[in-house]
C-alpha cells in the first residue's frame, strides 16, 4: 500500500505538467508570506499558500550573469569560468545543457519573454538560442530605455539618470514599462500554446533604477523606512568583503549627496527613499505576477517563482548585491505544483542553492534524472552539481538533512576602489575569491588568492575570513573569525570549503 501511494503520487505530480518559471531581479525575500511586515505582496503570498517556500534558498555568486547562469546549467561560477559579463560558457567552459534546452529535448515547448539569460555576450547575444529555446527570445521595445536619462529632476526640470525613477508610465517613451509589456507577451502566449511548455518569465524589477508607476508609492509611505537602522561598516570586517556600491553611486541623485568613498554612508533621509522606492517597486511587480497567474491553468501547470541573488538595503552600510553577505546571497524560492500541496508545514528551512533548480524541476515532470557531476565528470554536457529538491517536498523528514549552500565573489583587491571595480572585476583583474558556505546556524566566508589564467586558488594566502552565527546574529553584524574559542568551527568549515573547491 506504500509503495502504491508513492506512485500515485509521482503519476499525480508528473502528469505532463506545464512549468512556468518567474525570475525576478535583484529580489531580496521582502514578501509578506516570508515574514517581511514592509512587503505588500498580496499575490506571491497566494502562490506561496498553495505551495512551498524555502526560507534560505541562496544564489552561487551576487551579480545577475553568473548566478543566472549558474542557475540554468546547475553549474557553479567555478566550473563555468564566468564571474563577469564577457564570456559564454559554451565556447568558453563547455558545452553544458541548459534546463530549457533539456526540456525542449524531452518534447516540451519552450519560451523565454524579458530577462532571463542577462543579455550580451553571457548568452551568445541571442539568450542561447536556439539551443534553449523554441522561438526566439521576446524582449520587451521599451528595455533600451531602462537606462536612458527618463527621470524627472525636480530641481532643474531636466531629464536624468537617477536611483529614485517614480514615473507616469504613460509619459515614458513607448507609453510603456518593460515589466508590463513582458506580463502582456506572456498572457498572450499563454492563450496559444497547444503543447507541454516551460515559460521562463523574467521580470527587470525591483532591479535599479526604480522606474516604476509613481502611483505604488502611495503604499509604502516614507515613515515605514524611518526606523533607527544600523548603516555602516561593522568595524570587524575585513575590507575586501566590502562592496563600494559603485552602480547606486553614479546614479544622478546620490552624486549629488557627495558621498565619500568607499565607506562613507548614505544620509539617513535618502536611505529612507531608497528602501521605500525598492518596496514599493516590489509591490509594483507582484501587481504584474498577479495579473500573470489570473491566466494560468493552475490545475495543470507548476509555478516556481525565485530571484537571481539579493539586494543590500543598508545592511552594513552597503547597498546593492556584490557581496557574500546573507542579503545579498538569500532569494525568495517559492514552488506551487498541481497535486503536490503542503498536508501541514509549507516552509522548509533547509539551506538549498538555485542550481538545484534543474534537477527539481526534471524530477517534478518525471524525466530521466540527472547524473551528478563528479570531478571526473564535470566537463560532461549533461550533468548538476545541485540536489533535487523533491524529496524535500515530498517528504518532510528529508527537511533536517545537513545540505548546506555554497557561493563565491571575486575581488580585484583587497581594498574596494572605483577602477577596477571591485564590485564588478573584470575576469583578468581578479586576484582574490572569496568562498562562503551557509548551513542552518552559521554563515562561514573565506578570501583567497585567485588565479585568473589558471583558475587556481592559493588557500594559504587568505586576506580576511568572516564567520556569522545566525542563532544570535541574523543581521551578520558580528564577525566572531577572529575569537578563538571558535577557532575549531572556523577551520572545520574552511576544510569543507576546500575540498569543494578544489
Amino acid at each position: 500500500m506504500i509503495l502504491f501511494g508513492i506512485l500515485v503520487l509521482l503519476s499525480a505530480v508528473s502528469a505532463k505538467n506545464n512549468v512556468i518559471l518567474i525570475i525576478l531581479d535583484d529580489m531580496r525575500s521582502a514578501i509578506g508570506a516570508y515574514g517581511d511586515h514592509r512587503a505588500l505582496t498580496p499575490n506571491i503570498d497566494h502562490l506561496t499558500e498553495g505551495g512551498f517556500y524555502f526560507s534560505k534558498a541562496y544564489a552561487q555568486q551576487a551579480v545577475c550573469a553568473p548566478s543566472r547562469n549558474s542557475m540554468l546549467t546547475s553549474r557553479r561560477p567555478d566550473t563555468l569560468h564566468l564571474y563577469d559579463f564577457y564570456s559564454y560558457w559554451r565556447s568558453f567552459a563547455g558545452n553544458y545543457t541548459t534546463l530549457p534546452q533539456y526540456l525542449k529535448s524531452h518534447g516540451y515547448f519552450t519560451a523565454s519573454i524579458g530577462k532571463v539569460f542577462h543579455p550580451g555576450i553571457t548568452s551568445n547575444f541571442t539568450d542561447d538560442y536556439p539551443y534553449s529555446w523554441s522561438i526566439e527570445s521576446f524582449h520587451p521595445p521599451t528595455e533600451e530605455f531602462m537606462h536612458a536619462k527618463v527621470c524627472e529632476d525636480l530641481d532643474s526640470g531636466k531629464l536624468v539618470q537617477n536611483l529614485l525613477c517614480p514615473v507616469d508610465v504613460l509619459s515614458q517613451p513607448g507609453h510603456s514599462l518593460p515589466d508590463i509589456q513582458s506580463v502582456v507577451k506572456a498572457v498572450e502566449m499563454l492563450r496559444n500554446i497547444t503543447q507541454p511548455f516551460f515559460l521562463a518569465v523574467g521580470l527587470h524589477k525591483p532591479h535599479i533604477p526604480f522606474r516604476i508607476p509613481r502611483e505604488f508609492l502611495n503604499y509604502h509611505p516614507v515613515w515605514k523606512f524611518r526606523r533607527p537602522d544600523v548603516s555602516y561598516k561593522p568595524h570587524d570586517l575585513p575590507n575586501v568583503a566590502w562592496n563600494p556600491f559603485v552602480d547606486v553611486r553614479g546614479r544622478h541623485d546620490v552624486q549629488r549627496l557627495n558621498v565619500s568613498f568607499p565607506f562613507g554612508p548614505i544620509p539617513r533621509d535618502f536611505r529612507a527613499q531608497i528602501r521605500r522606492h525598492y518596496y514599493a517597486a516590489v509591490t509594483y511587480i507582484d501587481t504584474l505576477i498577479g495579473q500573470l497567474l489570473a491566466n494560468v491553468n493552475m490545475s495543470n501547470t507548476a509555478v516556481i517563482l525565485t530571484g537571481d541573488h539579493g539586494w543590500s538595503l543598508g545592511e552594513h552600510g552597503e547597498w546593492a548585491k556584490y557581496s557574500n553577505f546573507e542579503v545579498a546571497l538569500r532569494v525568495p524560492l517559492i514552488i506551487n505544483v498541481p497535486s503536490l500541496k503542503p498536508q501541514e508545514k509549507n516552509r522548509i528551512d533547509q539551506p538549498v542553492e538555485l542550481l538545484d533548480l534543474f534537477p527539481t524541476i526534471v524530477d517534478l515532470l518525471d524525466l530521466p534524472p540527472l547524473q551528478k557531476c563528479s570531478s571526473s565528470q564535470n566537463f560532461q554536457d549533461l550533468c548538476t552539481e545541485g540536489d533535487s529538491l523533491l524529496p524535500y517536498l515530498q517528504n518532510r523528514s528529508k527537511r533536517n538533512s545537513r545540505k548546506m549552500a555554497f557561493s563565491q565573489y571575486p575581488r580585484p583587491g583587497d581594498y574596494p576602489t572605483a577602477q577596477p571595480n571591485s564590485d564588478k572585476p573584470h575576469l583578468e583583474e581578479i586576484k582574490i575569491m572569496g568562498y562562503s558556505v551557509r548551513n542552518q546556524r552559521f554563515r562561514y566566508t573565506i578570501w583567497i588568492e585567485f588565479n585568473p589564467k589558471t583558475f587556481s586558488r592559493n588557500w594559504e594566502k587568505v586576506f580576511g575570513e568572516e564567520l556569522y552565527d545566525h542563532s544570535i546574529d541574523p543581521h551578520e553584524n558580528i564577525n566572531l573569525a577572529s575569537r578563538s574559542p571558535l577557532n575549531e568551527i572556523k577551520m572545520h568549515f574552511r576544510d569543507i570549503l576546500r575540498k569543494k573547491f578544489n
